[in-house]
Order: structure tokens, then sequence, then C-alpha cells
């Protein structure tokens, strides 16, 4: 008896069999849409001046920061031969062959700087506080980024490593090692895999990663923003909270999920020649867990500084929408005065003391 879950069969990449509409990309639009859900209740219950023509747009210049920034991460850091860098244009090509193959390889860290830089770019164009706009997409991203591994899921990729624990899955296209190895023929005796044969090559069990992530990365990073979005120390916290946040989840679970074939470990500091589908090491880091370090370092220094620029206090609400329109005052109008009266304010209290 096989103790270990075997992957659905009945799941398959493409939504219907045989037309190029893959429920990978159909998870990016459901996690679009519940962030952007998320995002306008943040506005409207804090009456933050953002029109829903505007809201739109921000959504816009993130998303397409977003696509960007993924897409060129991924084809530099994780493309090991050197096909894009002769033929760049092929970056945002979606057929190979003559067949439509869609954007294959997206990375998270590149569309987190490109996200960024949409975002930021967005809200000094328009004069808006870009740490209020970051701190309410950290309350509404993660929760999307959830539906996101859902797809990697259903893609059967970026499955983990062998396991012989209750939780792991047989994924069918996974790698498979051959029996004459002592530890594969112990870990399928453990889980109950079959030995055909003294040459055979056998699946063994998988942690099912993407459903850590969407767990960790998901559900419980948003759950903990979500609660906190509203109880915030200083501006600028809940976008450092995501960012670290997020960096120190991933980089545990890394340990959990194969490292790239092509690439293997980027740093390697116990060699003892196990092969990257099985835990080696804690100080053996993939490419991920060296950019989620990255991540950690950043979100550290960015809170420390948001804690300390003037005006960092939190803003929780705004006045009523309907009171500015009575008073004919423009939301950038509005924004100007606020911060001259805190202005004031700082220049009183110090002939005072």
């Amino acid at each position: 008896m096989v103790l270990a879950a075997n992957y659905p069969s009945w799941l398959s990449p493409e939504i219907i069999p045989g037309l190029p509409f893959r429920w990978y990309g159909l998870m990016y639009l459901v996690a679009f849409g519940i962030a952007y859900l998320l995002y306008r209740r943040q506005v409207r219950e804090r009456n933050f001046p953002l029109s829903d023509d505007d809201l739109s747009k921000l959504f816009i210049w993130g998303i397409a920061g977003l696509m960007l920034g993924a897409r060129i991460f991924a084809t530099l850091v994780y493309e090991t031969g050197d096909l894009y860098r002769r033929q760049p244009w092929l970056i945002f090509w979606p057929f190979r062959d003559g067949k439509f193959t869609g954007l294959q390889g997206m990375s998270y860290h590149g569309g987190v700087i490109g996200g960024i830089a949409g975002l930021t770019l967005f809200a000094l164009i328009k004069k808006r506080p870009v740490l209020e706009i970051g701190d309410m997409f950290a309350a509404s991203i993660p929760l999307g980024y959830t539906f996101g591994r859902l797809g990697n899921f259903i893609n059967g990729e970026l499955y983990g490593r062998i396991t012989t624990g209750p939780l792991g899955m047989i994924f069918p296209h996974a790698q498979r090692f051959s029996v004459q190895e002592a530890w594969v023929r112990e870990a399928a005796e453990k889980t109950g895999v079959p030995i055909p044969g003294p040459d055979a090559l056998v699946n063994l069990p998988r942690h099912p990663s993407q459903l850590y992530e969407a767990l960790g990365e998901g559900v419980l990073l948003w759950a903990v923003i979500w609660l906190l979005r509203n109880r915030k120390p200083f501006t600028g916290f809940l976008w450092g909270l995501y960012i670290g946040g997020y960096g120190l989840i991933r980089f545990a679970l890394e340990y959990f999920r194969e490292p790239d074939q092509d690439l293997g470990y980027r740093i390697e500091l116990v060699k003892n020649g196990i092969p990257p589908a099985l835990f080696s090491s804690v100080f053996n880091l993939t490419t991920g867990q060296v950019f989620n370090l990255g991540m950690m370092l950043f979100a550290a220094v960015f809170m420390i500084a948001a804690a300390r620029l003037p005006n960092h206090e939190p803003i929780r609400l705004y006045p009523d929408s309907a009171v500015e329109n009575a008073l004919g005052i423009a939301p950038e109008r509005l924004m100007e005065q606020r911060e001259a009266a805190r202005r004031n304010r700082r220049k009183l209290r110090k002939k005072l003391r």
C-alpha cells in the first residue's frame, strides 16, 4: 500500500483541453481581482482620496510593473542559456515553434520590484502618499497570491523535495531515481512505492510545497497584515511587514521545495553529495533563499527609515468625501492643507519647548 497521496489525475493545466486557456492564467486574474476588491474596501473604509477611476489606473500601473519585472527577472536570473540574451524580443513573445505557449517563467522577486516601481511612479505623478499606497497594497496582495500557488499546483510544477512523511504526494512529472541507490530503495520501502525491478526508476513522494506556500505566504501572511491594517505604529509599517514577512516565510518553506535542477544551490557551504531532491543542510541556500534574505534585510532597513520619517504617524481615516464635495475642496488641496497644519503644529511645539 502506497503511504502517499497521488496527484489528482483529473487535474489538467488546460481549462478546456486543446484550447490555449490555462488555469494558471485564470488564477492570476482571480488574484488581481481579490487584491482589487480588498484595496477598494480599504479606500472606502478610510475615505482615502482615490476615486474608482484612479484606483483602476493604480492597478494598471502596478500590474504592468509586476508583469514586466517578473518576466524580465525570470529570463535574466533563471534562464541558464543565452536564448533571451541573443533574442531579447522573445521575452514577451508567447509562441514557440508556431504554437501558443504563453509567457512561461515568471519571477516573484522580479514582480515585487516591478510592482513597487509602478505603484511608486503612479503615487508620485498623482501626488498621493507613497507609503500609504504601499500599506494598503500590503494588506491586499497576499491573499491573491494564494491563487498563484494553486496555479503552480494545478500545473504540477514547483513541487517539493522527496519525503517519507505523511504529507507526501506523488507528482506524475517529477524526476525518477534509480533503485540501485540505497536511499531510493529505503525511501520506496518506507512509503510503500513498488519497485518493479533491480534497474527500475521510481517516482518517490514529494512535499506539496505549492500548497505550503499558498497557506504560508498567502493566507497566513494576509491574515496577520489584514488584522494589523488599522493598528500599524507608523505609515509604511505594513509595506515593510509584507516584504520582510514574505521573505521569512518563503525562506523557511524553500527547505521543503526542490531547487531548480539547472541552478541547484547558489550558496553550498556543506558539500555532502546529497542530491538537491533531498534536504541536505540548512547552510545550502537556493536562488530564492538568497533573494529572500535580501528581502528581509531590505524590510528591516526600510522600516527603521520609515519610522524616523517626519509625519510618520499612521493616518487611519480621511474626512468624508461628501463633506469635501460640499466644501468644494479637492482631495489634493485637502492633503496640502493637512500637511501645512502639521508643519505649523511642529513649529509651535518647538517654540513652547
